[in-house]
């Protein structure tokens, strides 16, 4: 008899925070479209150095989600002498050590805000810091007022992300203090901010894995939002090939 066919699996990497105590954290939102739309079972990793192992993970995992999170990445990943609060330094060590070992083994690998700037740290580009303040507006801790910031991306002629979604503009939520400064190399630019030239969005094939990564949140109201389900889509066709 045949057995029920195998779904990928992709690991989400989680936060640390203190609520009561420390804690792992990661939002649902995040998790959800992952099962329902990229059709994959989800395994959540803790941020914590000594709390896995990047090469038995690597083993496990068809694909990573770095998430969007209120940390960070700490400055001196990227030789910087900046200030950024918050940090998260264990999650820092966890995503680029296993970011790093999963595309070393061909294996596809995605961003979403924060997870975005690891990536590029991770190929060495830099990161700075929202000096205007335009890509956040709204009151911390407001999600409403804070995802209601919007502003339009040129999405690249002929880049992974406009066959997937099938446009070339899109107006997408803006939520971040950081950016990317220094593409990283061997990343090639699929989106640009249309207002300031930011680098929004961004993909590579290092050792034929798959890399993608956006700077706004795909998977907020992706039930109403065409371009973030094509988002989950690609993530799911991208994990089975």
């Amino acid at each position: 008899m045949g057995g029920i066919p195998r779904k990928p699996v992709i690991g989400v990497l989680c936060c640390n925070e203190v609520a009561d105590r420390p804690v792992q954290v990661v939002a649902s939102r995040f998790v959800l479209p992952l099962r329902s739309i990229s059709d994959a079972t989800v395994l959540l990793v803790p941020a914590l150095i000594d709390g896995n192992d990047a090469g038995q993970l690597t083993a496990i995992l068809d694909g990573l989600l770095l998430t969007g999170s209120r940390s960070h990445v700490a400055p001196s990943r990227y030789g910087s002498d900046a200030v950024a609060a918050p940090l998260d330094e264990q999650r820092d060590e966890v995503a680029l050590s296993l970011a790093g070992r999963m595309i070393e083994a061909g294996k596809p690998v995605f961003g979403i805000c924060r997870g975005m700037q690891e990536i590029n740290v991770l190929f060495g580009g830099t990161l700075a810091a929202d000096r205007d303040g335009a890509h956040l507006h709204g009151t911390p801790g407001d999600y409403a007022s804070l995802f209601d910031h919007r502003h339009d991306v040129e999405l690249v002629d002929g880049g992974r992300l406009a066959a997937g979604i099938g446009t070339r503009r899109l107006s997408v939520n803006s939520v971040h203090y950081q950016g990317v400064d220094r593409l990283g190399g061997g990343l090639s630019v699929e989106a640009v901010a249309t207002d300031d030239g930011l680098i929004e969005a961004f993909s590579a094939q290092p050792c034929g894995a798959d890399v993608l990564a956006v700077q706004w949140h795909p998977e907020w109201n992706v039930e109403s939002c065409a371009d973030g389900r094509a988002f989950f889509t690609m993530i799911g066709t991208s994990l089975r090939r």
